[in-house]
């Protein structure tokens, strides 16, 4: 979170640091034991309102405090104009600028221009043929400076050609110089087929010990090809040799279609072995790689080209501020059919110390919950297991009294609590599941837009407010937040879900404060981008003003942009560190 000093000092962000609700009054009354999170968005110009936001109060006993110092909470700025102008060009160059990117994108051109320079400048080094050079990179993860540090640490060279599949020493079996294949030098028979051929009619891998003709060549290679990335590493069809049937043992007798499927297989090794650095971008039709610069950050999100967004780490769709465990859980909730999760709402019950659902496996109604609650009471009743406890063998109904809409009391017996309690779980689940949704969906139309514009709309508008397609850009940066802010509110609700309804109720509370003001200022954003844009266009031939009006309408989108990245870089670092600043029930 964007922190500020306490004294009302220079603000970093729009987040501040705020005292209790006493240390803010003029008179210096005594301090109060409840905070206050305020958030004053942008108004419909662009600029932050003026002191009329809302306030989300916290008590004191849920804030996360040692009882000095401040108490971080959520503050939105409420600047006036001049100063909300001076926020956003000191911010465009500091706290809101948009984080560095740390990875790139390569094409198959790319990677295979990359793969053919190191293959060469290995083959060239350690003097080996190129196809050597490749299951060489290949066993190293194709990183170059590794394999020639341990090349010539090792004076043999045995364990890496033992690996390999290289011969054992550049004069074995009388040849002087490594080679990927050798022609036999008199008549042979084949060793697969049993034909007899002239010399130069039979070939050997690595090894050149063992011979085959051409034709038995070509099924084995086809036959390792068909069994897909497995081909790189084929190796002498002799059972007890292992030395390597290289790429240019390959070209001399493969199928023009084999040869293709497996320079395809080796163009893919650069990625695929490359031991986590270099990705694939599973988006779609996408044939880009991504690498990272440095190390790979966990679950970082990646935005490819293709404009397809996913974690490096689990490589599902980028899911911040959730982890990657809360995904696979979230997913898994979502994939289980109707049945199990019918049976399961109605056939658990909650621990009554942590709220955690609990199925009884076991004839034993004396349950312990899991650590670290190990709450040990009874299935029956739920109370606390000790001397205290009475029996609850036999039929005794727990009745618990409520009050409906006219004030008489309505007795509910443990099994319509129990039908009760799964109808309010699955109504929890559906209301998240549908914003879930509804915000992918509406992630999908903005993916739509923003394919529509850099094909034809932004010439389109360009030509109308008499400007170039480059000075257009901010609307195309407005659409990428747009697009980044709706995969942030889908896995927000998924965060929401599990925020337990009692032992959260304090997080749970926030968590909906700060959506409201997510969706209100997503929305304040995507109206500005879309519906003015389309007004701005709409009566640009017939405005005597349209250069001014542009002007105005760009500095408000980009305002507007730069005010909505820096509210949801803040909300994500919030939901990351689960709401940190609020203590759970106890």
């Amino acid at each position: 979170m964007a922190t500020a000093t306490g004294d009302g000092g220079a603000i970093s962000g729009r987040y501040k640091r705020c005292q209790t609700a006493g240390d803010l009054t003029e008179d210096g009354g005594d301090n109060t034991p409840d905070k206050r999170c305020r958030v004053a968005l942008a108004g419909d110009d662009g600029e932050t309102g003026g002191d009329t936001g809302d306030y989300y109060k916290i008590n004191g006993d849920e804030t996360d405090n040692d009882g000095g110092g401040e108490d971080l909470i959520y503050y939105y700025s409420d600047a006036d104009e001049e100063d909300e102008a001076e926020v956003v060009g000191a911010a465009s160059t500091t706290a809101i600028q948009p984080p560095e990117q740390r990875y790139v994108f390569l094409s198959e051109a790319a990677i295979r221009d990359r793969q053919i320079k190191a293959t060469a400048d290995v083959a060239e080094v350690l003097s080996v043929p190129h196809g050597f050079a490749a299951a060489l990179l290949r066993h190293y993860k194709w990183r170059p400076t590794r394999l020639k540090e341990e090349w010539f640490s090792d004076a043999n060279h045995r364990r890496i050609r033992h690996a390999v599949g290289l011969p054992p020493s550049p004069e074995a079996n009388g040849v002087p110089f490594p080679v990927a294949t050798a022609l036999s030098r008199e008549p042979l028979p084949c060793a697969i087929c049993f034909g007899t051929f002239a010399a130069g009619e039979t070939r050997s891998a690595a090894c050149s010990s063992h011979f085959y003709c051409d034709e038995c060549w070509r099924g084995y290679i086809r036959a390792a090809v068909d069994d897909g990335h497995g081909c790189l590493s084929l190796r002498c069809p002799d059972p007890s040799c292992s030395a390597a049937v290289a790429m240019e043992l390959v070209d001399e007798v493969a199928a023009a279609a084999d040869r293709a499927r497996y320079e395809a297989f080796e163009l893919r090794s650069f990625v695929d072995d490359s031991g986590g650095r270099i990705k694939w971008c599973p988006g779609r039709g996408c044939a880009r790689a991504v690498e990272f610069l440095g190390d790979a950050a966990a679950e970082a999100d990646v935005v490819c080209e293709c404009a397809h967004a996913f974690c490096w780490s689990c490589g599902e769709e980028a899911h911040r501020p959730v982890s990657c465990a809360t995904v696979r859980a979230w997913m898994r909730k979502n994939t289980s059919d109707s049945a199990s999760a019918t049976w399961v709402l109605a056939n658990t019950k909650h621990c009554p110390k942590c709220r955690r659902p609990i199925e009884k496996n076991q004839g034993c109604n004396h349950m312990r919950c899991r650590a670290p609650c190990n709450h040990y009471f009874c299935w029956i009743c739920l109370e606390p297991l000790g001397r205290g406890h009475t029996s609850c063998n036999g039929y005794r109904p727990q009745r618990q009294q409520q009050l409906n809409a006219d004030g008489n009391v309505v007795v509910l017996t443990p099994e319509e609590q129990r039908q009760g309690q799964a109808k309010v779980s699955l109504d929890r689940y559906l209301y998240h599941y549908e914003l879930w949704v509804a915000n992918h969906k509406s992630l999908q139309e903005v993916l739509k837009d923003m394919a529509a514009l850099e094909r034809s709309e932004l010439e389109k508008m360009a030509a109308t407010v008499h400007t170039s397609a480059m000075d257009l850009r901010f609307l195309t940066k407005a659409y990428e937040q747009i697009a980044g802010c709706r995969r942030v509110l889908r896995w927000a609700y998924a965060y929401g879900y599990f925020l337990d309804p009692e032992r959260d109720a304090a997080k749970r509370g926030l968590f909906d404060h700060l959506m409201n003001d997510a969706n209100r200022s997503l929305e304040r954003l995507h109206g500005c981008a879309e519906g003015e844009r389309k007004r701005l266009c709409a009566t640009a031939n017939c405005a005597p003003y349209v250069a001014e009006r542009y002007k105005s309408y760009k500095k408000k989108l980009g305002n507007l942009t730069e005010v909505t990245r820096h509210y949801f870089e803040n909300l994500v670092k919030a939901f990351e560190t689960d709401l940190a600043e609020v203590k759970p029930a106890k």
